[in-house]
């Protein structure tokens, strides 16, 4: 079956398409400094190229699955920011990592890699909304009520590894421990082997996927915490009776599938398969036909037999990918309308060759260091993580 991959057509509501604008009521850093090379610039490839390779080894590009093509063809690694951020710690002979990602992943790194190497994002508002969904100064206030209804003691906090190098701190200092997409039961597991209750940050879909489908537990031992209402919106009763502590917070890219999504696509593509990932609702989730993390959806549809048609719900940027790698299956998007990563996206072309041509200058630029106790303490959650049995735990 040919490959019928189509271009989605951009919503009215599509937010900060491909990056371009800027929204300074929500995201962090949102001007870079410095003079960027202008994107029409027909010289970016070759100037990106001309300063890597002046750098040589003491540079080393990580590329997440959801940046751009333009990006990824300098990344000498590609993955899920765990896996790129142990890539980074894996060489200790780059003076530089230039992280073609998001704020948190570069965190990570920074905490994962030596002291002499240092980490660059080249475009500082290259944020995560998940992430900035869950504030250190509102999480310590939830613990806080927590301790009013009597069952912090009970509870564990377990983190997604999408969250900032403070929530990872906080997690660690009180005893628990980050996760991925990949290795969640097996957290969950060992968390519920710590304590009666769990304390999810701050991906409530992932955390409730994972109790429900995968331990078997009900919806009704799920509750959401919502740090914009007083004592997040529960009674005392609620959180004492809830095993599942939910944070409110998702992913904007995959919260924008549906369950109308999934029917519309059948219809559409008969003999589709729908693979989705975690970060989707439960609604979703339980229409589709598989559930993995990036890394299970690449794995999937390469492993798939040749005529067989895929419907993705993932970041836009891996899906076209995707078809492009593998003309010989039916790949399509599962949702009609445009659904990049906006953040995500922000790390293009001319940011890319700024960061490069400036370190090849010798100026070290946006550079992302995690002050020492929050990274000691973020990294006790990482290794607590790392300690869990099974090859899942490097894997996003």
């Amino acid at each position: 079956m040919a490959n019928t991959f189509t271009e989605p057509q951009p919503s009215p509501l599509a937010l900060l398409l491909l990056g371009h604008g800027s929204d300074p009521d929500s995201e962090r850093g949102v001007e870079c400094p410095g003079d960027l090379p202008a994107p029409s610039d027909p010289g970016l490839v070759e100037r990106a190229r001309a300063a890597k390779d002046a750098l040589g080894e003491r540079v080393f590009v990580l590329g997440h699955h959801y940046q751009r093509d333009e990006v990824i063809q300098f990344a000498d690694v590609t993955g899920d920011s765990f896996k790129l951020a142990q890539q980074a710690a894996a060489h200790p002979e780059a003076e530089y990592i230039v992280f073609a990602g998001v704020h948190f992943m570069a965190e990570s790194a920074d905490i994962l890699t030596a002291p002499h190497q240092q980490v660059v994002l080249p475009d500082l508002a290259a944020g995560c909304s998940m992430a900035d969904m869950a504030d250190i100064r509102q999480v310590e206030e939830c613990w806080a009520v927590l301790e009013d209804a009597g069952v912090a003691d009970l509870t564990v906090p377990i983190t997604y590894m999408n969250s900032t190098a403070a929530i990872k701190s906080f997690t660690g200092q009180h005893g628990g421990s980050v996760c991925t997409s990949s290795n969640a039961q097996r957290s969950l597991e060992w968390a519920f082997e710590q304590g009666e209750k769990v304390l999810f940050l701050p991906d409530q879909h992932l955390g409730r996927n994972t109790a429900v489908r995968d331990l078997g537990m009900s919806l009704d031992d799920c509750v959401v915490f919502n740090p914009n209402k007083p004592r997040g919106g529960l009674t005392d009763k609620q959180l004492q009776d809830a095993r599942m502590i939910l944070w409110r917070g998702h992913c904007s890219v995959h919260g924008r599938f549906t369950p109308d999504c999934v029917d519309e696509v059948r219809e559409r593509v008969p003999g589709v398969t729908v693979i989705v990932h975690p970060e989707c609702s439960y609604e979703v989730v339980e229409k589709a036909d598989a559930v993995g993390s990036t890394e299970k959806i690449i794995s999937a549809i390469a492993a798939a037999e040749p005529g067989t048609a895929w419907a993705v719900g993932t970041e836009l940027n891996l899906v076209k990918r995707l078809a492009l790698q593998h003309p010989d299956k039916e790949i399509v998007y599962l949702d009609r309308t445009v659904c990049f990563c906006s953040t995500m996206n922000r790390i293009d072309l001319p940011h890319l060759v700024w960061a490069l041509e400036s370190l090849a200058a010798g100026t070290v630029v946006n550079r992302i260091e995690v002050d020492p106790d929050t990274a000691h303490w973020a990294r006790v959650a990482l290794d607590r993580m790392l300690a869990l049995p099974g090859p899942s735990a490097a894997k996003d």
